[in-house]
């Protein structure tokens, strides 16, 4: 088995399209689908096929996923012995991060880092559920969770607290008018989705939100009350705190990896990192400074 074939085929299972598969690779997209096309004939099956929704693995091809990804590890891992790459800061780091955070508190923490280390090519990909660090999706998880997964190793960096909030101008409003405050359905995770279902006991909605970010500007914009994470609530000038921090909402930030990085010198740089530079900041995401 060609480990190049295999590669072409792990960036398409990865991307779930030939074009991304070929934008990862930093090459053509027609040398992606030859390739591919060729490992398919070796084989004698289709290992990927195109749907509405763009390109999905058969059940051969996730097979095959399963030992090409073992085998990328070896390869790797055997790079990084011959090169010394472990104890390098050079290379390439994938960070995933929730997107509310990444985009706002946590950037200018990744912009120092990127300063500190112009060697290390930082990738921050956002998203709210898990990529896998097993696959090498992602070599660093930043993560919201009282439960992180037993199979990773890391560092709880933080406690993150929450409170309900609303614009002042509409909590104004509510008490000149005496009538009930109204509040937002949120589904951006189900941490706010659970807490809005246990404090809003009628569960009936008006303006529904599935993204933190979203749900800010609604309550800027008068429409009700939700729950937000402090350092987001409390750095809006127009919002205030409709209640105050309650110790069963709070969740715990995490730095995760997988173990096989536990002496990479890249994901190391990164954990002291972001640890110091929260706990500079550790009342602001606690929601002490408000």
């Amino acid at each position: 088995m060609n480990w190049d074939d295999l590669k072409y085929f792990l960036a398409v299972a990865r991307e779930k399209s030939i074009s991304g598969g070929a934008k990862l690779l930093g090459v053509q997209h027609s040398t992606v689908s030859r390739r591919l096309r060729a490992l398919e004939k070796k084989m004698g099956t289709q290992l990927i096929e195109r749907k509405k929704s763009g390109y999905e693995l058969t059940s051969d091809g996730e097979k095959l996923k399963k030992a090409a990804l073992k085998m990328e590890f070896e390869v790797l891992k055997i790079d990084g012995v011959l090169a010394g790459n472990e104890s390098k800061l050079t290379g390439q780091l994938k960070v995933t991060a929730i997107n509310n955070m990444a985009s706002t508190i946590l950037m200018p923490i990744f912009s120092s880092f990127a300063k500190n280390y112009p060697a290390i090519e930082l990738h921050i990909m956002v998203t709210n559920t898990y990529a896998s660090l097993a696959d090498r999706e992602a070599d660093v998880a930043i993560r919201l969770t009282n439960t992180p997964l037993d199979t990773l190793v890391g560092k709880r960096l933080v406690t993150i607290a929450s409170a309900v909030y609303a614009s002042q101008s509409y909590l104004t409003k509510i008490a000149k008018e005496n009538s009930q405050v109204k509040w937002l359905g949120v589904t951006c995770c189900g941490f706010h989705k659970a807490w809005t279902k246990q404090t809003c006991t009628d569960h009936e909605h008006q303006f529904y939100s599935d993204d933190t970010l979203l749900t800010k500007s609604a309550l800027k914009q008068d429409l009700g009350l939700a729950y937000l994470p402090c350092f987001m609530g409390d750095s809006e000038k127009t919002l205030v705190r409709y209640n105050q921090p309650d110790d069963i909402h709070n969740l715990g930030l995490w730095l995760l990896f997988h173990p096989d990085l536990k002496r990479n010198a890249k994901v190391l740089a990164f954990r002291e990192h972001m640890v110091n530079e929260i706990n500079a900041q550790k009342n602001h995401f606690e929601g002490k400074n408000s």
